[in-house]
């Protein structure tokens, strides 16, 4: 039995995972979240053998929560099922430990052969998002700007483009005032972007937040 844990801030997302999983008679759905804080909770729990991941989170980004259950659990398997197109985030989250993803508008049974593949230890992908990391193994193709920047330079910038303050990004994320602006700096520089305001039309219009 394939242990699930679903995590959506939006209820009808999870109600209806959760009824489409329960004709599956491998899977069980064990626990539910709606926001990072809960997402965590299950995850030091320790009860779930994959754990399906939206990006788009109220208080946190799943680019954040992905992170501190990769460091939390590195070998707990995240399937990240979003909004998104593949396109705008599928590359950099595989390479940060997202063991799949997923376009919410994908065929229901493709969600749950992905589960199954990822349950098994192995990475399911796309063949869009094959083509993708093929490019970026070869060189060729050009990346996007944010495509360019780390784990945590990535987490930055999605949150100074959501409008956070560098004050309360170095409470929530346990680092200095000074480190927080380090990372901000370097990500102005890498995407060749002035200000704030730049990030969040830059976000906006690669459809990275809504």
């Amino acid at each position: 039995m394939i242990r699930i844990a679903i995590v959506d801030d939006h209820a009808m997302v999870r109600a209806g995972l959760r009824q489409f999983f329960a004709d599956q008679i491998d899977f069980a759905v064990v626990a539910e979240a709606c926001n990072g804080r809960e997402a965590m909770d299950i995850v030091r729990a320790g009860e779930v053998d994959v754990v399906v991941l939206d990006i788009a989170m109220p208080d946190q980004s799943g680019v954040d929560v992905l992170a501190a259950i990769k460091a939390r659990a590195p070998d707990l398997p995240v399937l990240v099922l979003s909004g998104f197109p593949e396109a705008h985030y599928a590359t950099t989250l595989l390479r940060q430990g997202a063991s799949g993803y997923l376009n919410k508008d994908c065929d229901p049974e493709e969600i749950v052969k992905a589960i199954r593949t990822v349950h098994r230890g192995r990475r399911y992908i796309t063949a869009g998002v094959a083509e993708r990391l093929a490019d970026g193994l070869a060189g060729g193709g050009e990346k996007a700007p944010h495509e360019l920047l780390s784990e945590r330079e990535l987490q930055v910038f999605l949150r100074l483009a959501r409008g956070e303050t560098v004050g309360h990004m170095a409470e929530s994320m346990s680092l200095s005032v000074k480190t927080i602006s380090t990372y901000r700096t370097r990500v102005m520089e890498k995407m060749a972007l002035a200000s704030n305001s730049d990030l969040t039309y830059y976000a906006l219009k690669a459809g990275l937040i809504q």
